[in-house]
């Protein structure tokens, strides 16, 4: 069972944060919420998320990383040396990294994972990028596609009536 992260920190978008979550775990994906300086981070609509363990506290195998936008959502993400620390390991080991709306230019790009990359709303290798909340369900199938394949993904999509 392939198994993410999503980072929140203060200020996240909830949409791209709750639709690939939600997606993953109806994959079967094993996903742990990983707060970012609170437990309960608020995101930029004040809906607060009950984080099942703190950024820097993370262990174990990982096959993704999922870091959703939002502001300053994104900017807190970028400021995390728990996040940059994570996300370079999993780059490092050709590991999937998902990011959405504003997190591709400001963590994505801040950490120097986007040099030669394609990016905004593109798959390229182990990247995975998308526009904003508007695509957080296509978003969210890419990572399953992914993860595990585009039969697992069709499948959650037809189950959300996903057009």
């Amino acid at each position: 069972m392939p198994r993410a992260v999503v980072f929140l920190a203060e200020g996240f978008e909830e949409v791209e944060a709750v639709t690939p979550i939600d997606y993953l775990r109806r994959a079967g994906a094993e996903v742990v919420i990983a707060g970012v300086g609170t437990k309960c981070p608020r995101g930029a609509r004040g809906i607060a998320v009950q984080a099942d363990a703190d950024a820097g506290e993370l262990s174990g195998y990982f096959d993704a990383a999922v870091l959703p936008g939002g502001l300053p959502g994104a900017d807190n993400l970028a400021a995390s040396a728990a996040v940059r620390s994570f996300c370079e390991e999993l780059w490092n080991s050709g590991k999937l990294i998902a990011a959405i709306c504003a997190s591709p230019a400001v963590v994505l790009g801040s950490f120097g994972m986007l040099k030669g990359r394609s990016f905004t709303c593109y798959p390229g290798g182990n990247l995975i990028t998308s526009r904003g909340a508007g695509t957080a369900g296509e978003f969210a199938l890419a990572i399953i596609s992914y993860l595990f394949d585009r039969e697992k993904a069709a499948a959650v999509g037809k189950s959300v009536l996903f057009k």
